[in-house]
């Protein structure tokens, strides 16, 4: 499975992370970056990373900033692209599971490494219930 990454430079060090949690557990990435800790615009990536989902580029995208609200916003404007703040263990697990996320946002200065390892963890093993969520899933497409 292709996941795009990306992140601003206060989610730069925490990108590392993902990308090494997701190389050892199978997964080929696709850096959209930053690629530095320098200071850049966080829509330039979120944006990247989720156009490469919408068109099938990658299966799904992780973004991270200083918060995850900002990549977050931008993501979602993306059509077909379901984009969630994720900032537990539970939450990555739900939005896949109720939500049908395809981009999960994660807020690099909340979390530790441990917890965002954790997160991705429960994101990649949980898989959409469908059911009543889907009809209202769909409603979000409509």
């Amino acid at each position: 499975m292709k996941i795009a990454i990306g992140s601003d430079h206060a989610g730069f060090e925490a990108k590392k992370i993902v990308a090494d949690w997701l190389r050892r557990n199978g997964y080929e990435t696709i850096d959209k970056g930053t690629f530095s800790p320098e200071s850049v615009d966080y829509p330039d990536f979120a944006k990247a990373v989720a156009q490469s989902v919408a068109q099938g580029e990658a299966e799904q995208g992780v973004l991270l900033c200083g918060s995850g609200v900002g990549v977050s916003i931008v993501a979602n404007k993306v059509k077909g692209v379901r984009a969630a703040l994720v900032f537990n263990e539970e939450i990555a697990h739900l939005s896949r599971e109720h939500n049908d996320a395809n981009v999960m946002c994660l807020p690099a200065r909340f979390l530790a490494p441990e917890q965002i390892e954790r997160c991705l963890t429960n994101w990649f093993r949980a898989k959409f219930e469908g059911g009543r969520h889907a009809r209202r899933v769909a409603k979000i497409e409509a």
